[in-house]
Order: C-alpha cells, then sequence, then structure tokens
C-alpha cells in the first residue's frame, strides 16, 4: 500500500522522537531529521541537480561561504537550507541565513534544527530575506493544516506563484494571531481605546481607560468560558442522550432542523474530506457527500440517508467516529487525531460494499432421485 504523505508526516515525527536522545551532533541531525524530511518532500538528496549538500554562497569578500543544502529547481537555486543541532535556539541563528540568502539570489530560506522549521522569503523587499517567517512547525507536533501547507513544498506539487500569493497571507495570519492572544492576555492602550469609543457615550478619560482596560480583559475570559461551557454542555447531553440506533431508526430521514442552530465547522469539513480519501480506491469520491445535524454530521452515500457511511461527533470535549455494522447498527469509536478515521476504512468499505451488493437470499436448490448420490457404505 502507498503511504501518504500526511502518514510520512506523522512517521517521521514519530520517529524523531524516538531517536532525537541518540543524535549528538549536526551532522548526525542531518543525517537522521532533515534528509528524510527531504525526502518526504519528494527530492533525491542523492541527486546533485537537485539537492546540493554544503552549497557555496560568496558574501561580499567573503569566499567560499557554504550553506547545508540548496534545492535546485532548472539549474536555479530555489531554496536553501540552514540546519543546526536539534537541541539548537534558532533564534541565534537568523542572521547566518540572511546573509545566504541574499547572496546566493534564492527565493526561499529554511532555518531548521530538524525539528523546529522556520520558512522565509522576500515579501517586504525583493532579495532581502523578511526577518520574520511566513510558516513555522514542529515536526513531532505537526497540525492538520501545516501538513497541507508543507505539501505545497513537495516536488510534485511545488507551484512557485502559488506558494507566494499563500506566503503572504499565512505570514499575515499569523502575526494577527499573535496580537490577538497579546491582546486578550493584556490588553493595549489602542485596542481598549477604540473598544470604549463604541460602547461608551463619554469621553474616553484615563479613568475611564482603565476600567475598561479591565472590563476588556474580563470579556475575553468571559467569552472563552461561555464557549468552552457550550462545547461541555453539548457533551454532556450528547452522552445522555443518544443511543445506538435500530435498522428502521438509521434509514429513516432526520427531522428537519432550523439551519441557524446548525453550524457546520472546519475541523468537521476536514474530517469529511479525510473520509473522501479514505475511500478513494472504493468509490467515486462525488458520490460521498455530507449533511450536517445539531446533534453529529452525517457523511452519506449517494446523498442517500438510508445509505450512511459514517458520522462524525465533534460537538464534544471528545470527538467520535461511528460507523456501521451489518445491522446498520452505529458503533462509535473514540478520536483523538483527524487520523483516525484511516483505522476504520475496512469497516465503511464494507457499508459501500453492502449498498452496492445487496445480499439476496439463496433459493433451496430442489433436487431429486436421480441428483443424488448414493451414500457409500462405509461399515467395516
Amino acid at each position: 500500500m502507498t503511504v501518504d504523505f500526511k502518514d510520512q508526516i506523522k512517521q517521521l515525527g514519530d520517529r524523531i522522537n524516538k531517536l532525537k536522545g541518540q543524535v549528538a551532533t549536526e551532522e548526525a541531525t542531518k543525517s537522521a531529521f532533515v534528509m528524510p524530511m527531504l525526502q518526504v518532500l519528494g527530492y533525491d538528496v542523492f541527486n546533485p541537480l537537485e539537492i546540493v549538500p554544503e552549497f557555496t554562497a560568496d558574501i561580499g569578500i567573503k569566499k567560499g561561504e557554504k550553506i547545508d543544502y540548496a534545492i535546485l529547481r532548472d539549474g536555479k537555486t530555489l531554496i536553501l537550507i540552514e540546519c543546526k543541532h536539534w537541541e539548537k535556539n534558532l533564534n541565534l541563528h537568523e542572521g547566518q541565513l540572511l546573509r545566504y540568502f541574499q547572496a546566493a539570489n534564492a527565493r526561499f530560506g529554511v532555518l531548521t534544527n530538524g525539528i523546529k522549521y522556520r520558512f522565509y522569503t522576500d515579501l517586504d523587499k525583493p532579495n532581502i530575506m523578511d526577518e520574520k517567517p511566513f510558516f513555522e512547525f514542529d515536526a513531532t507536533e505537526m497540525k492538520e493544516n501545516q501538513i497541507e501547507e508543507l505539501k505545497k513544498f513537495h516536488k510534485s506539487y511545488f507551484d512557485l506563484d502559488n506558494i507566494v500569493n499563500t506566503a503572504s497571507d499565512l505570514k499575515y495570519t499569523a502575526e494577527i494571531k499573535s496580537l490577538i492572544q497579546n491582546e486578550m492576555s493584556n490588553p493595549s492602550e489602542w485596542f481598549v481605546r477604540g473598544i470604549a469609543k463604541v460602547v461608551y457615550q463619554g469621553m474616553v478619560t484615563s479613568k475611564v481607560l482603565e476600567q475598561f482596560t479591565a472590563l476588556t480583559k474580563k470579556s475575553f475570559s468571559q467569552v472563552i468560558s461561555d464557549t468552552i461551557t457550550d462545547r461541555l454542555k453539548n457533551a454532556l447531553r450528547e452522552e445522555e442522550s443518544v443511543q445506538p440506533p435500530t435498522a428502521a431508526a438509521s434509514e429513516a430521514s432526520p427531522p428537519v432542523e432550523p439551519e441557524s442552530l446548525i453550524v457546520t465547522t472546519p475541523e468537521e469539513l476536514e474530517g469529511f474530506y479525510t473520509v473522501r480519501a479514505a475511500l478513494r480506491d472504493v468509490v467515486s469520491m462525488d458520490r460521498i457527500v455530507y449533511r450536517d445535524t445539531q446533534t453529529y454530521f452525517g457523511i452519506l452515500l449517494d446523498d442517500n440517508n438510508r445509505k450512511p457511511i459514517c458520522r462524525l461527533y465533534f460537538n464534544g470535549v471528545k470527538k467520535y467516529i461511528a460507523t456501521f455494522d451489518d445491522n446498520k447498527k452505529e458503533v462509535r469509536h473514540e478520536m483523538t487525531k483527524m487520523d483516525d478515521i484511516f483505522k476504520h476504512t475496512e469497516a465503511m468499505t464494507e457499508s459501500i460494499r453492502h449498498y452496492e451488493n445487496p445480499i439476496k437470499p439463496v433459493k433451496p436448490v430442489e433436487s431429486s432421485a436421480t441428483d443424488v448420490e448414493p451414500i457409500a457404505d462405509t461399515a467395516m
């Protein structure tokens, strides 16, 4: 079976966790962690037309300066990679990559210790590497969206214009998220003043500003608390009310629910596309559709509620995927990560096979005296 990109990344992360205690040098970090990552990205690490180790980059009067790896495309320098030992703090080595980047006229720079990776480009000034990376990840703790972004750097999918366009979005999204997190923990004066001007009718004096700083911080905490409480309530209601449905209940159409109460989350959509990926060799993907409800996220064959493939329960603290047995009874399985969906590919496949090839009762064969062979006498 061909292992897909996501599985390869997960396997590499597990391998790094197991081996890092035995990796004592920078060279060992490159061999054990960085080169396998380049291989996962589809590059032939032994082909000098693709990967050049100890790439020479002349910097001003300094000649023969070398960077650990350069990825080439059509003979041009595409990506420079500077590696450090896995225990090194990358914050201390960004300046070195910046100098190499300009000298080699590269499009992307990567700084890594084999575990943490930082991707840079020149969004602010042409051929001058940005001070901040547009993409960061930890190879041992990769999120689903980070794997999808990294996949864009795979040799088979690499599209320079696409990456450059998304790099800007990634960079500013990361900065916005950081800004929001800082404002939640320690609201700045400009942020509080902006809120006060909207909700307070009088003049925003220093005393009012002090009052609203405390109120803003408190409001952030309450919003987070309310969100968590709502999730917990949904989970409790779900645990109390959901029982394995009978075959008839599974086939019945769900009650019509107000659309305003149904919110399809990005996580549910990610689950839907993961199910599609798991079943891509079983049935045409356009036949796999979803119907969202308040209680669960249903995935069906041919948009037919009589043909459920699985259900996702992502509204609670614990997450579940439910498959169906031969009697169409729901069987729940707890999930710890999105990839757990692949563990239930066979159960989902069996459901599809049942819908595609329904079992028909076998008619008894009528026999005649001429059809029956005499039983040999075995008596001794």
